[in-house]
C-alpha cells in the first residue's frame, strides 16, 4: 500500500504553486522479477487536484510515469490558509486523497 503524499502550497502574488510527491509502486506491467516472473501492473490511473472543493486539476496516468511520481502545478485564486486536496486512484482500486493548507 502507498503511503501518505507530500503536499506543499504556497500563494505568491495571486497564484498558487503545488508539489506533490506521491508515494506508489508504479509497475508497468513489464518487468520480471529475479525468478522471471512477471511483475503485475500497479500503477495510479487517475489524480484530482481540487482547491476548497473545486476542481483545479485533473490527470489520468499510466504505468510509464516513474515510481514515487512528483506533479508540479499553479492555479489562480487561491489565498493563504485555504485548503488543497490532492487524490489518486489505482488499477487496482486503491485510492488515497490528502490535503494541506496554502501558505
Amino acid at each position: 500500500m502507498a503511503g501518505p503524499m507530500r503536499i506543499r502550497a504556497a500563494e505568491k502574488d495571486g497564484i498558487v504553486e503545488v508539489r506533490v510527491l506521491m508515494s506508489h509502486p508504479m509497475e508497468t506491467g513489464q518487468r520480471k522479477d529475479s525468478s522471471g516472473n512477471p511483475i503485475p501492473a500497479h500503477h495510479i490511473s487517475a489524480l484530482t487536484a481540487k482547491h476548497n472543493d473545486k476542481v483545479v486539476l485533473t490527470a489520468e496516468m499510466s504505468g510509464s510515469v516513474s515510481t514515487n511520481p512528483y506533479l508540479a502545478f499553479k492555479f489562480k485564486g487561491g489565498a493563504k490558509g485555504d485548503k488543497v486536496s490532492v487524490s489518486w486512484v489505482d488499477n487496482k482500486g486503491e485510492s488515497r486523497t490528502d490535503e494541506v493548507q496554502i501558505s
